[in-house]
């Protein structure tokens, strides 16, 4: 088994005892984000759809970090604090993903961490070119 940590300054930094993401062989596990501003490690001012697309844009660098991007990603976890976004998801996925699309899963809880409203994590296999 080949494991790598993978870290990038491009998204937020860990705020606890994980890793931004995690390689196996070619299996790569992001772990959750949130809509911080990795500059400033505050989570970003604005309405949900400005939420979403963050976390869309840190799960992608740190995709990129382990050398793939949203086509590699076979999983999707998404949780929202508020299910009626879950239409806001879908339409902003559609601009972030190709087909064929990831299997995913919403999941409605009723807090996040520091109090936004919607986390991702995601899977992702990365093609033979990249290991």
């Amino acid at each position: 088994m080949n494991k790598e940590i993978i870290s990038t300054p491009l998204a937020p930094q860990a705020i606890g005892t994980y890793s931004q993401a995690v390689k196996v062989d070619n299996t790569v596990y992001l772990s959750g984000q949130i809509a911080l501003d990795p500059e400033t490690m505050e989570v970003i001012t604005g309405d949900i759809n400005s939420q979403i697309r963050r976390v869309f844009d840190n799960l992608l660098a740190v995709a990129t970090a382990a050398g793939g991007d949203f086509s590699d990603i076979v999983k999707l976890n998404v949780y929202l604090t508020d299910l009626g976004h879950f239409p806001l998801v879908n339409q902003l996925m559609a601009e972030y993903f190709t087909e064929p699309y990831p299997a995913r899963a919403a999941v409605g809880v009723a807090a996040l961490p520091k109090n936004v409203n919607v986390e991702m994590d995601a899977v992702m296999v990365l093609r033979n070119e990249y290991y």
